[in-house]
């Protein structure tokens, strides 16, 4: 067992078994031993992909897309644009370069991104080395600066710890991590939890972004309040389904979510619908979501894509050809284009966002 691992063991053997959600948090954000906290998880020689490692695209359009949002909201000075969870700074960096165009935009904007984990705010800081811009980091979005801002999110909420809770016969329990014979197993609560009233067959599970509704709940009351937008990209479900989609994530590969913590990313599927709920709730307007693959056909990735090419080789033509592809493709329930969902949050005075332009997926 790791040292991670020894010391919620540890704990479990003192304490007695804890949450599912905790085990996340501990594995993601331990402050010695958490994944985020120890690494940079990104790209060939990282744990897994996102989007804006995949092209330079995605970046771009999110750039141009904010700059275009901030206008339809009157152009408030000074535009902020800040990022959630921003990787290595690959996104924030492509946006920026676009947003060069968009000249009342660019001139006296001021960027905040937000991350926790020292070792990838070297990284962002190196990346950003070159942006003329000023760049703030901060640990929380409570303390992003007030006013109206543009919040990126790019694969920020799959990454926040769930409530697990198991159907049992007697009715939900919460699941929890616990220790037999040494090792690290799932169980569930003695308790039932009469709040949740689902139907749904024995030994099914239900998960719970508790924290992720919190944090979309502020981030809402902020826009309501200050002004400006939140764009959430993510995978996940457009609406509120049972089953387990925990999954741990080293070397490109699936591992055992139990078996070296802090060692593997942790993630779960997103349920848009609770966010939506959270959001609406906190008197905004949600827009979407629609599939990433709609999204960026919308705001106009087949069109870059194609400027890209007239001045590339043909190796370059075939490797933007494929970054398109994956980005867009929505032939498989599996495929990015479909797996992923975008939506936007707003003032409820914004009736129309590029990019939304249709009704919400189902």
């Amino acid at each position: 067992m790791n040292p991670l691992g020894a010391e919620i063991a540890a704990m479990i053997a003192q304490d007695g078994p804890i949450s599912v959600e905790r085990y996340m948090g501990l594995c993601l954000s331990h402050p010695v031993h958490g994944y985020y906290m120890t690494r940079d998880p990104l790209g060939a020689d990282g744990d897994f992909v996102t989007s804006p490692e995949i092209s330079q695209m995605f970046g771009e359009l999110l750039g141009l897309w904010s700059a275009e949002t901030w206008r339809l909201m009157g152009a408030p000075q000074p535009a902020r644009l800040v990022e959630l969870g921003p990787g290595r700074g690959t996104l924030m960096a492509d946006a920026l370069r676009a947003a060069r165009a968009a000249p009342d935009f660019y001139s006296d904007l001021s960027v905040t991104m937000v991350e926790t984990s020292p070792a990838l705010q070297a990284r962002q800081q190196r990346m950003l080395e070159a942006a003329d811009r000023t760049v703030e980091w901060k640990e929380a979005v409570d303390e992003i600066a007030p006013g109206p801002a543009i919040i990126l999110a790019n694969e920020f909420f799959d990454a926040l710890p769930a409530r697990h809770y198991l159907k049992t016969p007697e009715g939900w329990r919460e699941r929890q991590v616990g220790l037999a014979d040494g090792k690290l197993v799932f169980g569930a609560a003695a308790e039932i939890e009469p709040h949740l009233t689902v139907d749904a067959p024995d030994g099914v599970v239900l998960e719970v972004g508790a924290i992720g509704q919190r944090i979309m709940m502020t981030l809402a009351a902020r826009i309501v309040q200050q002004g400006g937008a939140l764009l959430v990209i993510d995978y996940g479900h457009a609406r509120t389904a049972l089953g387990e989609t925990l999954q741990a994530m080293r070397d490109h590969a699936y591992v055992d979510a139990l078996e070296s913590p802090g060692e593997a990313d942790l993630t779960t599927h997103i349920d848009f619908s609770g966010l939506a709920r959270a959001a609406k709730a906190a008197g905004a307007r949600v827009h979407g979501p629609v599939t990433q693959g709609f999204f960026l056909r919308q705001i106009g990735i087949v069109q870059r894509a194609q400027a890209l090419m007239r001045n590339a080789s043909a190796e370059q033509r075939e490797e933007i050809e494929r970054s398109l592809v994956r980005l867009i493709s929505e032939v498989q329930d599996t495929d990015m284009g479909r797996l992923f969902k975008v939506m936007a949050i707003t003032q409820r005075s914004v009736e129309a966002l590029p990019g939304f332009i249709e009704e919400p997926v189902a």
